[in-house]
């Protein structure tokens, strides 16, 4: 099924249940998903659309939780936790960290990156062929930490 259409009918279910913070949740994705589509033009959004808007929002999510966490917030950082997780639940894996760094050392030989200024080009690779897989956040640390320490070894 359609991620557009399991929230749809994840949203039913939560209102039959009374499960609020799930529904809560569910309605967001939702509102994001129609502005999406109003923006589009379109009548319903394809799963890869879904993925973007769902990435966007757990990485809204994630600054709230740390935003909250150092205004020492923790009742509406546990609220945000609790939205995280149900927006995770729709999104596929990312690519764990030695995949990544597999992915970025692709790159920086494709690309032939050789010091830590070339970082850019190599996110640019890395994020062409593998940006629905892959932390863009760990690949840029990789990639700046590969290149620093490639740089140190030519010294």
């Amino acid at each position: 099924m359609p991620i557009f259409d399991e929230v749809s009918r994840q949203m039913t279910s939560a209102m039959r249940a009374k499960d609020a913070p799930r529904l809560a949740a569910l309605r967001g994705m939702r509102a994001a998903f129609q502005t999406e589509m109003k923006r589009d033009g379109a009548d319903t959004l394809s799963d890869d659309a879904c993925v973007i808007v769902l990435r966007r929002l757990a990485k809204q999510r994630k600054e709230s939780i740390d935003a909250f966490h150092k205004a020492k917030r923790a009742d509406r950082a546990d609220e945000e936790r609790a939205e995280l997780a149900v927006i995770e639940a729709f999104l596929p894996r990312l690519a764990d960290e030695a995949q990544t760094r597999s992915w970025v050392e692709a790159a920086i030989a494709e690309t032939g990156a050789t010091a830590p200024g070339d970082v850019g080009r190599v996110m640019g690779a890395v994020m062409k062929a593998h940006k629905g897989d892959v932390d863009g956040v760990l690949a840029k640390n990789l990639a700046a930490a590969l290149l620093s320490n490639a740089n140190e070894d030519t010294i």
